[in-house]
């Protein structure tokens, strides 16, 4: 039998890896897996022995946070050349969050003219909006809703108080779908902030100060008991301490539906280590903390984290530099790095990488937003999402990103493995040297189901 495409390397599945295997492929759907002599195809793409990894779900991107919608096409572009095939995209959108029908069918266009991977979307509610809207977004595909306890913006990224949180979970729980929280108490947040401002104090400690770990937990306890009231499933989106992951254990333990992310810069960068030398450009809310990275670690390590993710902002360096350490804009561009940054890192922690990659940036996130098993794995049936590692000792040079800001806090980092090539749906747009893909290839991906 001959196919379209047959992909060549050390194959990366559910069930383990496969040395010399090989991915056929017709259309956009992977037909057979096997090892040895592979079938005849019009097409075939040898790695060697490098790993072929499910392409990657980043569960955390916000391509529409500065630029609006056309942030959607470097974000994007930058995702297929780091590996990553779908994109979970957050709904805080320049200027309006994504929040009703009129808002999302103009996403859904844009992901359609100017994306070079697929993407989901996260829906999310206006202060004093009821749960109506919703339903209606619920049954377009949305894969998940998120709000946020604290305010940086009364428009853009609004406060949600708790009478609305527990509608929105109540409406959650009817619909079968995650609301995520950004999860820090505005007044604990609000206080410590003026109170370290007044010191005069400039480093990237003083910020991680100013957002303790105290707002962080009590904001994820609240949640997670306004969840359980609600039959909902909780999900913290971006964790930066330990103690976070030992409060979902405890409510699952319970028999609740909880889970949480972690950013990967929360697992490589340190306050006291990296503070002086990065500064602002490390600046993330929450805040990057001291001395928490070896036990996240453990966290990664014991299952306990349901997937990684990256937080992608495509923020200018502007915003970064120039203010003080309060001014600077939180967050970071990390779409392209992230999968060899956590490679990299999971191997210096004597994981098995390759397999952490696809456990933890494919399988794991497409269960979460019901994706599964169209996404997330190398399986007979599922589309022909592929990443290419390969291994050696390759240094990142932001300078020559996909995103468009062309800085990273990664700057230097040296990576253990690369992403040589991508595949979308069985569409090879990345080669390792430029972007082969299509703006318009991307397709938005529907939530398929409830929990897995």
């Amino acid at each position: 039998m001959s196919y379209e495409k047959v992909v060549c390397g050390t194959v990366i599945t559910p069930e383990g890896p496969i040395s010399g295997g090989w991915i056929a492929i017709d259309g956009e759907t992977i037909r057979a897996i096997g090892t040895g002599k592979p079938p005849q195809a019009s097409q075939v793409h040898d790695f060697g022995q490098s790993w072929i990894v499910p392409g990657g779900i980043d569960a955390q991107t916000h391509a529409g946070s500065y630029l609006g919608l056309p942030g959607l096409e470097p974000a994007s572009r930058a995702a297929v050349c780091g590996g990553i095939t779908t994109m979970i995209e957050m709904p805080f959108d320049n200027p309006i969050p994504l929040s009703t029908m009129e808002l999302f069918h103009a996403k859904v266009q844009a992901v359609k003219d100017l994306s070079y991977c697929d993407v989901a979307l996260y829906g999310t509610c206006a202060p004093q909006q009821d749960t109506a809207e919703m339903y209606n977004l619920a049954k377009a595909g949305v894969c998940a809703f998120k709000i946020s306890v604290c305010e940086s913006h009364p428009v853009r990224f609004p406060r949600i108080p708790a009478d609305q949180q527990l509608a929105m979970l109540q409406a959650c729980a009817e619909l079968g779908l995650p609301l995520g929280i950004h999860n820090e108490d505005q007044e604990i947040v609000r206080s410590h902030t003026q109170r370290m401002r007044a010191t005069g104090q400039e480093s990237l400690q003083v910020h991680s100060e100013s957002r303790p770990e105290a707002a962080e937990l009590a904001a994820t306890a609240l949640f997670l008991e306004l969840a359980a009231g609600a039959g909902a499933q909780a999900h913290i989106v971006h964790i930066s301490t330990p103690r976070g992951f030992e409060l979902l254990e405890s409510y699952r333990k319970g028999g609740h539906q909880a889970t949480g992310e972690i950013c990967v810069h929360y697992l490589i960068f340190d306050a006291t280590d990296d503070g002086e030398r990065l500064g602002a450009l490390i600046k993330v809310n929450p805040p990057i903390r001291s001395g928490t990275r070896e036990a996240l670690w453990e966290k990664i390590r014991s299952d306990n984290v349901q997937c990684i993710s990256s937080d992608h902002s495509t923020m200018s360096l502007q915003n970064k530099l120039g203010g003080s350490i309060f001014d600077a804009g939180p967050g970071v561009p990390g779409i392209e790095s992230l999968m060899p940054a956590f490679f990299t890192g999971a191997e210096a922690h004597d994981m098995d990488a390759a397999a952490a990659v696809a456990r933890f940036m494919a399988e794991k996130p497409a269960r979460l937003f019901g994706l599964w098993p169209k996404k997330g794995a190398i399986a007979v049936g599922s589309d022909a999402d592929l990443a290419v590692l390969q291994p050696g000792r390759f240094v990142y040079d932001s300078s020559k990103a996909h995103d468009g800001v062309n800085w990273s806090p990664f700057d230097g980092q040296t990576f253990t493995a690369k992403v040589v090539s991508t595949f979308v749906r069985g569409n090879h747009v990345w080669n390792g040297a430029e972007v082969i893909g299509r703006k318009d290839f991307g397709q938005f991906v529907p939530r398929q189901h409830g929990p897995s």
